[in-house]
């Protein structure tokens, strides 16, 4: 039994191959695939790294064999990244997807195809709470690619040719490392930079509602959704449970978890580009199908900085 993870090099990819090194869900091989080479966070034999680029076509055949049993795609080009580029976005947000599920189709049709999805499907004027059924007007190429993605692994799925779940995930907070072109990056780095000593600009109002999960409760999500049966979903598509906070409610929290020095790092700062992108998507939704199916929601945003900060220490 193999297990794929394409983007593995990556913050995601790499936290959920340690996590299935210590799960209950048993394979042969573990197969971590990135455009640049994967390192293996286990030292685990079952680990195989290696250095594809799965916007070649032929790639992804070359990938996945018939021993291939579960494939979580988490490969994406950012928010920011997708917009600056268009022909990239779509390259690799959407071609890689297909041609993933292409070989699925002709190889292996009963993969369990886990889609990270996002929460920038949304856009424009929304209901107060959106729910699953809500319909997508993104406001982004990063969410239309997104949204096409979401529509192929389910319509790939009615037919028989994958076993596909799509995770609309909410923004991860806190990621470590440095800012990327996410263009809701800024949501790690007020917290991450200034409980480092760093300064940090905050480039949106602190009364925008952002709708958060932390890395260990989305990746307990990915491997619940590999095992989670599908038979009786008509839809495919769900959106993971998160909470809401205003930016003003997490420096808040964390003024509460170290003190005032460690807020006043942050400055903030307004850029309409990144507003414009995150302000469209939704700050509150309804999860409760999501919670029925047994997905993991946290508890409160302080919980969110006491695990980043034990992660700090465990690694320092």
């Amino acid at each position: 039994m193999q297990i794929i993870i394409t983007g593995g090099g990556g913050f995601l990819g790499q936290r959920l191959a340690k996590a299935l090194l210590n799960s209950t869900i048993s394979f042969d091989e573990l197969t971590l695939v990135d455009i640049v080479m994967p390192t293996n966070p286990g030292m685990d034999s079952r680990i195989h790294c290696k250095q594809l680029d799965l916007s070649e076509q032929a790639a992804a055949k070359t990938l996945i064999t018939a021993q291939t049993s579960i494939i979580f795609h988490l490969a994406a080009i950012v928010s920011s990244h997708a917009e600056k580029d268009f022909d990239i976005g779509w390259k690799v947000n959407l071609d890689i997807t297909r041609y993933l599920l292409e070989a699925c189709r002709y190889t292996n049709p009963h993969i369990r195809f886990v889609f990270s999805s996002s929460l920038a499907v949304y856009g424009g004027e929304l209901p107060a709470i959106v729910n699953d059924a809500t319909a997508v007007t993104p406001r982004s190429s990063y969410g239309t690619q997104k949204a096409m993605g979401e529509l192929l692994v389910n319509d790939y799925s009615r037919k028989g040719f994958v076993d596909g779940v799509v995770l609309r995930l909410p923004t991860i907070c806190v990621r470590p490392g440095r800012p990327n072109l996410a263009a809701s990056s800024f949501v790690s780095s007020i917290i991450r930079e200034p409980i480092k000593g760093e300064a940090a600009i905050c480039p949106v109002s602190p009364d925008l509602p952002l709708f958060l999960s932390s890395p260990e409760t989305v990746i307990q999500n990915l491997i619940h959704a590999a095992t989670l049966k599908t038979e009786s979903l008509s839809w495919r598509t769900v959106n993971l449970p998160g909470i809401t906070v205003t930016v003003k409610q997490m420096l808040d929290s964390l003024k509460r978890v170290t003190d005032e020095a460690t807020i006043a790092r942050v400055q903030f700062k307004a850029d309409e580009g990144v507003n414009k992108i995150v302000s469209s998507w939704p700050g509150a939704l309804d999860t409760k199908r999501a919670l029925e199916l047994g997905f993991r929601v946290d508890s409160s945003f302080d919980n969110f900085i006491h695990q980043h900060m034990a992660e700090n220490k465990q690694s320092a």
